[in-house]
């Protein structure tokens, strides 16, 4: 019981802070599943993966009555990612562990690398606003 609690309370405060900073889940998840409750990286990335659908149902559910769907995309990219999460889910099942662990973890310093690179940029790009009277 205790174990469950732990996992729903970094479940709320993952999807919180996903939320926030509009990073996927799976960046906190699987993380916080490995190193926080002990799961193996197969299990802790199959979990993020079946936490995905009701969150994507639910965000496609609230935009689609603003028109912000594509169900065309919605199609094209459901199909593909459950071909995809088909052929990933047969791979890590054979694959050794810590390999798994290593690739998640060069996947996680790339998309950091990318955010900060992407921040220095838009820093650089920022026009400085001059409030009036500075003359």
């Amino acid at each position: 019981m205790g174990a469950d609690v732990v996992v729903m309370a970094l479940g709320v405060l993952a999807g919180v802070v996903s939320g926030l900073f509009g990073v996927g889940g799976g960046v906190l998840f699987v993380p916080t599943l490995t190193l926080i409750v002990g799961m193996s990286e197969l299990h802790a990335q199959a979990t993020s993966l079946l936490a995905i659908i009701p969150v994507a149902v639910l965000g496609t559910w609230r935009d689609r009555a603003s028109g912000r769907v594509d169900w065309r995309d919605v199609a094209v990219i459901g199909v593909a990612a459950i071909a995809t999460a088909i052929i990933g889910s047969l791979l890590a099942d054979v694959a050794p562990q810590r390999l798994l662990r290593i690739g998640f973890a060069l996947i996680l310093v790339w998309t950091a690398w990318r955010i900060v690179r992407g921040a220095r940029r838009d820093a650089r790009q920022a026009v400085p606003v001059r409030a009036s009277g500075d003359d």
